[in-house]
């Protein structure tokens, strides 16, 4: 079994109240357990030994923890669909330990499928592979596309079944990050525990999360963070909306303090452009469709407002909020002009993005090819845009618009075209690519996993062996049904 020697430990949670959590140790899952993946990048970022990563399956089985690990369930509350639920907290997951990185970098280890806890309700505790796999994927993705984001060290399965829909596989998941301090947290403090612990969670995530904060005076301290808070989820939902991502599940128990994408579900990047899609097949009303997502961004900040009301005064919270539509409509613009090439602003740029919006939702274009098919305009000419729609008269009207638009531009074809890649995937997380992974690994063969992760790592990058991956979805691939159930 692996040694916890060298690896520093830096205790941070559990320097709140016990409120906030407890202590559980995981249920070991029966049955012959495997790694399925080890993510020695990531593992090397955090200074850790890549030589055994089978070392790891133990403590991914829950069959051991290392000298210094003190498990703990976190507690929180959350809107879910938009309704108070009182009832939450990790019912399936356990922070094994926070360690220190050799650049001092302090990740939380979160241990998800750890089987049940005080928070479980009436679940079983468990998570299944197929599930499992699509966070581990999307984790990498939405790193390697610069996006922020949670990311997985390791995953193992076992011969242990697992009921959802089906008989499933059970699996689990060691997920890092900076922290797992959810807006869920703060609601549960407000709600249940009192203005005292709203401010004692406050000054904790502060101190540990959002340092250059912690010398100002109260009196602009909360103000501050709760600024911050709401402009780092502001920005991370505008990149989601520049990259075309669908979170599927935006519950404010799922949205993380500092601006992560957090507790990946049913999820999807968009294929044939529908700015109304809703990825989530229990998501029956599309609150969390793809262009609401923007909007609900903003209901969730309001529902962390309503929790640090005890420590900010109503003016204070009504200027936090009126950071997240300048905050987005800045990121959302200044990231579209670069997608599009545009380093000179122009007052008519958000009329031309919101019309070249309109026309991929009508033609239903492929959102990343039309994207990446621009981006070398200068060197392939228009056929990969012009290819992807019926009607190639539609196409021809927009390029010349495109085309007088640029002739402002100041940068030569080439540095656009070389921008343009840096900004316009070629690869993304397709969902049939990942139920391809899913359905290998499920027949134990994992180096489709393997291979696939390898692509997602250099989303912007032509990889001409791996060219295959960047095709469009086939016919049972497209709008495929994701549930909730993990």
């Amino acid at each position: 079994m692996t040694s916890s020697d060298g690896i520093k430990t830096r205790p941070r949670y559990l320097e709140l109240p016990d409120t906030f959590f407890s202590h559980v140790r995981p249920t070991p899952l029966r049955g012959d357990v495997r790694l399925v993946h080890f993510n020695g990048e990531l593992a090397r970022e955090m200074g850790l030994s890549v030589n055994t990563p089978e070392d790891w399956t133990d403590i991914g089985a829950g069959r051991a923890l290392l000298e210094g690990m003190n498990p703990v369930a976190m507690k929180y509350t959350g809107h879910q669909f938009g309704m108070y639920n009182p009832d939450l907290g990790d019912g399936r997951g356990l922070l094994l330990w926070e360690t220190e990185g050799p650049d001092g970098r302090i990740r939380d280890w979160h241990l998800k499928g750890a089987g049940q806890t005080p928070y479980s309700r009436f679940g079983d505790g468990r998570a299944v592979l197929r599930s499992t796999i699509r966070e581990y994927l999307c984790g990498e993705a939405m790193h390697h596309l610069g996006i922020p984001s949670t990311r997985g060290l390791l995953l193992v399965s076992a011969t242990e079944p697992v009921r959802r829909e089906t008989l499933e596989t059970a699996a689990a998941l060691v997920r890092v990050a900076d922290t797992h301090i959810r807006f869920g947290h703060f609601e549960y403090a407000a709600h249940h525990l009192g203005p005292e612990a709203v401010r004692t969670l406050a000054d904790h995530t502060i101190r540990h999360h959002f340092p250059g904060l912690a010398a100002l005076p109260e009196t602009e301290r909360y103000p501050a963070f709760f600024t911050e808070v709401v402009r780092r989820t502001a920005r991370t939902i505008a990149q989601w909306q520049g990259v075309g991502f669908c979170h599927g599940v935006m519950n404010s128990d799922n949205m993380s303090i500092i601006g992560d994408t957090f507790d990946y579900g049913p999820y999807a990047f968009l294929d044939e452009f529908d700015a109304r899609y809703i990825c989530n097949h229990t998501d029956q009303g599309g609150r969390y469709a793809y262009n609401r997502q923007p909007e609900i961004g903003f209901i969730n900040c309001q529902f962390l407002a309503h929790a640090l009301t005890s420590l900010l005064d109503e003016d204070d919270l009504r200027r936090g909020m009126r950071e997240y539509e300048t905050t987005y409509n800045d990121t959302f613009i200044n990231l579209m002009r670069r997608k599009l090439g545009l380093t000179e602003p122009d007052g008519n740029d958000m009329s031309l993005i919101m019309d070249t919006y309109s026309m991929l939702h009508e033609h239903g274009i492929d959102y990343t090819r039309f994207f990446r098919g621009l981006s070398t305009l200068p060197s392939q000419g228009p056929g990969p845009v012009r290819d992807l729609f019926v009607d190639r008269a539609v196409a021809d009207a927009w390029l010349e618009r495109y085309r007088s638009r640029i002739e402002s531009e100041t940068t030569s074809p080439e540095e656009r075209e070389a921008a343009m890649r840096q900004v316009n995937p070629k690869y993304i997380l397709r969902n049939y690519l990942a139920q391809n992974v899913i359905d290998a690994a499920q027949a134990g063969d994992d180096a489709p996993l393997a291979e696939l992760l390898e692509v997602l790592r250099h989303p912007y990058d032509e990889q001409p062996q791996f060219e295959h991956y960047a095709a469009l979805p086939p016919d049972w691939g497209r709008r495929m049904d994701i549930s909730c159930s993990s």
